[in-house]
């Protein structure tokens, strides 16, 4: 049966697999249990696609390079390039030795009808590390033995030949391998000692006996489609899939050197004769540009605030209105930042909406709505909402999780029959007037636009003044 080996970061095993066990595999799920091979295609492409998504976001590594074997694991490279594409990533295909079936047929029509370029040997330029971010390695799946031929030989020897080069410290593409890295030996590895060292590998249904000698940084499994039959007939050991991802990571995440994190910012230019006059209207094209773009929860924001101490706390709280009159949110008035308004009425607002490479902070006064208005939100909400509001004693010590649900329960029967929950007089809305704005846009070389408006008093009234702040 599989091999075994506890991954560094779940005390649960992960079966390993030798090349008769995955081909066995294999030709069950398209027997007996009725998978086509182009479905297994699709849904081992996408699994690559999305892992490659979870490191290297299509920001930083636009341009992918997949070179594309004959078998079915060049199928996989062109599967994923296909979602690449529409994750964002610039796809080029290297597919030199085209397999004459329907399938793949149909995977070239469908790359080519989405403006991806095919690129033959004689194509690439003579540096790969220059025209690309990622290489994926979609040559030789296990089912390879014996030495590459032509053209792939040569190919393969390139790939080896960036990573050299990388140690020379020359800047290098990402190598992704899909299934096994190109010219290992299924079940030994690298045997050798001189072949590709890829830096992420994408098993697919189970690993392969050949990936215990992966030392790259990142090793995900894809493949989502191990049904229980199989897992009980090979004895498979397998991590868990989260939610809806396609991909699940074996191993711990690399440590990471935090002082060597950066991103270099590439945003239009934002100008000062572009900008609203009003800083309100101003937001709200910001705002609504972040809800275009499908950001998830765009009008989240940092809320920060001090006591009579002085002292600084900040949360996460959600807008829940901006007008002429500033920035509303609801709360607990008795909980931490409840108390310390009341003390010191002044706070500030932070969003960040990282995909546009955008910030914006308010600074200002702040007073609670009316309880009009705040009956009115408060009505406004999901039943279990109003429930949940009246049992949080928000930043009060409880015994334990199950208190809370005992009293969601008891509350839940006490409004079963109530159409209109009353709602706690310790729970409403707090306003910011604004007093100060900060726009900012991340720039490259870190030479960020930051425009602030300050109110001025000209002619007897107040207008909002402009200035660039220096990054």
């Amino acid at each position: 049966m599989a091999g075994r080996l506890e991954s560094s970061s779940d005390p649960s095993s992960v079966s390993y697999l030798t090349q008769r066990e995955a081909a066995a595999i294999d030709e069950d799920l398209m027997g007996p249990l009725g998978f086509s091979v182009d479905q297994l295609m699709e849904l081992a492409g996408l699994s690559v696609a999305t892992s490659i998504a979870e490191v290297y976001k299509a920001s930083e590594y636009k341009r992918v390079l997949a070179i594309c074997g004959p078998g079915n694991n060049g199928g996989d490279g062109l599967v994923a390039a296909r979602h690449l594409f529409h994750f964002g990533y610039k796809p080029y295909i290297c597919y030199p030795k085209r397999t004459p079936k329907p399938l793949y047929n149909g995977l070239v029509t469908q790359l080519e009808s989405l403006r991806v370029p095919f690129l033959s040997v004689e194509d690439l330029p003579s540096d790969l590390s220059t025209e690309y971010d990622i290489l994926l390695d979609a040559v030789f799946g296990f089912s390879f033995h014996g030495a590459a031929r032509p053209p792939f030989d040569d190919i393969l020897r390139r790939l080896v030949g960036i990573q050299k080069s990388d140690q020379a410290n020359k800047k290098s593409p990402v190598i992704v391998s899909v299934d096994i890295p190109s010219g290992w030996h299924v079940e030994e590895g690298d045997i050798s000692g001189e072949g590709i060292k890829p830096d992420m590998l994408v098993s697919l249904t189970a690993p392969k006996l050949c990936a215990k000698q992966f030392r790259g940084p990142h090793h995900f499994l894809g493949g989502r489609f191990v049904p229980p039959p199989i897992a009980e007939k090979y004895n498979l050991q397998l991590p868990s899939y989260s939610g809806a991802s396609m991909c699940v990571r074996i191993g711990k995440v690399p440590q990471v050197d935090i002082s060597a994190m950066r991103e270099n910012y590439i945003s239009p230019e934002f100008r000062e004769e572009e900008v609203e006059a009003d800083p309100i209207k101003q937001f709200h094209k910001w705002f609504e540009e972040a809800v275009a773009a499908g950001l998830r929860e765009p009008n989240a924001m940092a809320l920060s605030t001090a006591g009579k101490d002085g002292k600084p706390s900040s949360r996460m709280v959600l807008l829940k209105g901006v007008d002429e009159d500033g920035f509303v949110w609801y709360t607990n008035y008795e909980s931490q930042k409840g108390r310390q308004l009341s003390e010191n009425p002044w706070a500030s607002l932070l969003f960040y909406w990282e995909s546009l490479n955008r910030q914006v902070r308010v600074e200002g006064s702040v007073e609670k709505v009316s309880n009009e208005e705040s009956d009115l939100y408060f009505h406004s909400r999901p039943h279990g909402s109003q429930i949940g509001a009246i049992v949080s004693n928000q930043s009060s010590i409880v015994p334990g999780r199950q208190v809370l649900h005992q009293q969601y329960r008891e509350l839940e029967q006490k409004f079963s029959n109530v159409n209109l929950i009353p709602r706690p007089k310790h729970w409403g809305g707090f306003r910011l007037k604004p007093e100060i704005f900060e726009f900012w846009q991340g720039q490259q070389s870190r030479l960020h636009d930051r425009l602030q408006y300050r109110p001025q008093e000209v002619d007897g009234r107040q207008v909002w003044r402009i200035v660039r702040l220096a990054p």
